[in-house]
């Protein structure tokens, strides 16, 4: 009896060692692949160079659509398909004015109107400005302090997080809800610090929103080093005076799209894994970090694997979400569409974080589903893979979440990030080719693994 029982525990220990080794080689080759014949850079470059700047509702989102499924209907993945959604349609206007009025001196200092803002009037405001670092401190002052005044929002991110989407997350709220917050006061405008570490000129802009039954007032972002000029001149002269003006406006819904890919499944076609990254970028931007990267690296996916001639046993999709930016609209019309055609996601993998050197994946599941990607760890370690564990998905897949879907995080090094994140200096040349097509090959072999094994 233990002769038959260590006969057959061997045997399944050969097997698996068998299995590993052959997805170990498997893998190899979508690494070869990608860094020897890779096409998501020249992708990137087109999107970010010819196409350029694609805020939801734009001439260059609907170019970007036009684009990506071109390239994927010129890859001959088995299916290319639009999926229709309806997005906001903010727009810029002329670029913004700002001053600081200090006695005589006007200093002129870099904002962005924030995505979604109000337009001020055509002369602009100027007001007296109050500074805070939290809502709290500004909820804790008196109505009469702040009616009249712009409040200028100067939390920075935490230098000292080693995560830096973990700092922006300590600091966003203020970009997010504070002309609300400044609102509720009878504040006439509110200005925000820039979301990053760097100590730069340009405002990084992002989107906002406001709360029902408050009145709306303009707000915008400023650059990091306007806002310690602002802070300091205001130390010195609490009597100071900011003026501002922008020339923003909400259009009507437009109508956009949802860009999909995909590789039919040859044993189970109606599992469905999806790949993607968001299609639109702020206006100011190329997009490409933010999130130009995560759509080629997408593609990119589908192509190694028809390349090499692997031959999923699920269907894999590359999918182009439309409008992350300021409204989710394609990521909730997606699994929306999924929820009504009774499609089964079994896994999602979402690359928002930018195209740098790939570090793991954050994953959103139970806990027997986060175990079992447990086996192939030592696969994936040996490409820097090794933040592999519980963490967050991507915005775009998480609608996918209400479905039973496990989401999968790609997770570059973030460490560069917010010095380019939402402003004009998301640019194609910041792009390393090979950090590029590693996260692609990274995304690709996780992509393989949740097809051969499943959750």
């Amino acid at each position: 009896m233990m002769k038959k029982l260590f006969t057959a525990l061997l045997s399944l220990s050969v097997a698996c060692a068998h299995a590993q080794n052959a997805d170990s080689v498997t893998i190899r080759k979508i690494y070869n692949e990608a860094l020897a014949n890779g096409k998501s850079y020249e992708w990137l470059r087109h999107l970010t160079k010819q196409v350029g700047p694609r805020l939801s509702g734009s001439e260059g989102a609907q170019k970007a659509v036009d684009w990506t499924k071109q390239v994927m209907e010129q890859q001959g993945f088995d299916r290319v398909f639009l999926q229709d959604v309806m997005v906001p349609h903010w727009v810029r206007g002329a670029k913004e004015e700002a001053f600081i009025h200090n006695g005589k001196q006007k200093v002129t200092v870099p904002i962005a109107a924030l995505g979604g803002s109000v337009a001020t009037a055509p002369k602009g405001v100027e007001a007296g400005v109050i500074e805070v670092k939290s809502f709290p401190e500004l909820r804790a002052m008196s109505p009469d302090k702040v009616k009249g005044k712009i409040v200028f929002f100067n939390r920075p991110m935490d230098p000292t997080k080693i995560n830096t989407f973990e700092a922006y997350g300590g600091a966003v709220e203020q970009r997010a809800n504070g002309a609300t917050e400044a609102a509720k006061l009878g504040a006439v405008g509110a200005i925000v610090r820039s979301m990053t570490n760097v100590h730069d000129d340009y405002p990084h802009v992002g989107g906002m929103r406001y709360a029902t039954g408050v009145p709306l007032i303009p707000t915008a972002a400023i650059s990091t080093n306007g806002a310690d000029l602002l802070s300091k001149s205001l130390a010195e002269n609490p009597n100071l005076t900011f003026y501002f003006k922008q020339n923003c406006e909400s259009l009507p819904d437009a109508k956009s799209y949802n860009v999909v890919g995909e590789i039919k499944g040859s044993e189970k076609p109606d599992e469905i894994i999806v790949v993607g990254g968001h299609l639109d970028s702020w206006d100011l931007a190329e997009g490409a970090h933010d999130d130009g990267a995560g759509c080629v690296q997408s593609i990119e996916v589908l192509r190694i694997l028809k390349t090499l001639g692997i031959k999923p046993k699920r269907t894999i999709r590359a999918v182009m979400f439309m409008n992350e930016e300021n409204g989710l609209r394609g990521g909730v019309q997606y699994a929306d569409l999924a929820k009504k055609n009774n499609e089964k996601h079994i896994a999602a993998v979402e690359s928002d974080n930018g195209g740098f050197t790939p570090r793991g994946f954050g994953i959103v599941g139970t806990p027997a589903q986060r175990e079992k990607v447990t086996p192939w760890k030592p696969l994936l370690a040996p490409y820097g893979l090794t933040d592999i564990g519980a963490g967050g998905g991507g915005a775009d897949i998480g609608p996918l979440a209400q479905l039973g879907t496990v989401l999968f995080g790609f997770k570059p090094d973030s460490q560069r990030y917010f010095d380019y994140h939402h402003t004009m200096v998301d640019r194609f040349e910041t792009v390393s080719q090979r950090e590029l097509e590693l996260g692609a090959a990274s995304m690709a072999s996780l992509i393989y693994l949740l097809d051969q094994y499943g959750l």
